[in-house]
């Protein structure tokens, strides 16, 4: 996009100014930063409804367009698709909802996009920013993290994108879960219990049919196990969570914060990693942004 090139004084003008701190009082907001359409709901979607329930503001992200993935589709069309897809979480579930552009499966941490990641971050002001960890399997979800990794500083500085209010403060940023142990295994800070959100992350997931139900299965071997039919597709995606995020490794982490009984009784859990670039994610931090039954290590 062509930007009007900003007179001398403007700069200046733009340089001297930062956004306010919010009050403390205000409504929290949350920026879930993915590669692709899905990747929020998948990691994050139990903390989100919890912030809807709330009345916090909630903002996805999906860097990339999300045009490789599937296996009849072409790119066009399956672009479209997500695109529908994720408006439909943004209408049932009051979240924001914001495409990148980026071809899939060719994303990478150009100087262009972190300037896109910076104006995005500050002009949502986020109280919490999530974003995948930088060792991963898909090349794109390392790309996502290293933009977001690389905005962090950058944000506070008035020189970088003048056009755009420099933040005052960094916001605390948390990396989303994965299985991956190279060169270091996930390390989670923060452990909740989502039970209480588990159909609404799940609603949030049946939205995106073309991933869950088609493509996911397809290059997993599994298509053939997927139902047909609203109420068997949720139980199958009930299912498919409990298999990716098993909640047996991190009871003692929920038991510390909701006591032994409640971590024994949970079945869903969502946990994060606090990533040092942003500001840090102290016990009053820790209580503030992840309201809901939690522990940390």
């Amino acid at each position: 996009m062509n930007r009007k090139a900003l007179s001398p004084m403007k700069v200046r003008r733009k340089l001297l100014s930062r956004k306010p701190v919010r009050s403390g009082t205000d409504p929290l907001r949350l920026l879930v930063i993915g590669a692709h359409p899905d990747d929020c709901e998948f990691f994050a979607g139990g903390l989100a409804a919890w912030y809807r329930r709330s009345h916090h503001a909630v903002t996805f992200v999906s860097v990339t367009d999300g045009g490789a993935g599937h296996h009849e589709l072409s790119r066009k069309q399956l672009i479209a698709c997500r695109k529908k897809e994720s408006r439909l979480v943004s209408k049932r579930h009051g979240i924001e909802y914001e495409f990148l552009g980026a071809p899939d499966g060719a994303l990478e941490a150009t100087l262009a996009l972190r300037q896109r990641i910076i104006r995005l971050i500050r002009r949502f002001d986020p109280d919490l920013v999530l974003t995948h960890r930088p060792n991963d399997y898909h090349p794109d979800h390392r790309a996502t993290s290293m933009l977001v990794q690389d905005s962090s500083y950058l944000i506070t500085v008035p020189a970088i994108c003048p056009d755009v209010a420099a933040l005052r403060r960094d916001p605390v940023i948390c990396y989303l879960q994965d299985r991956f142990t190279r060169p270091r295994p996930f390390t989670p800070d923060v452990v909740i219990s989502i039970d209480a959100v588990i159909d609404d992350k799940i609603d949030m997931l049946h939205c995106h049919a073309s991933q869950l139900y088609e493509w996911s299965p397809w290059i997993s071997g599994t298509l053939d196990q997927v139902p047909s039919g609203d109420a068997a597709r949720r139980s199958y995606l009930r299912s498919l969570l409990e298999r990716t995020f098993p909640v047996s490794p991190w009871r003692r982490h929920l038991a510390r914060g909701i006591g032994k009984r409640s971590a024994q009784a949970t079945e869903f859990i969502e946990a994060f990693e606090a990533c040092e670039y942003g500001a840090t994610l102290d016990e009053r931090q820790r209580n503030r942004l992840f309201p809901m039954p939690s522990s940390h290590s």
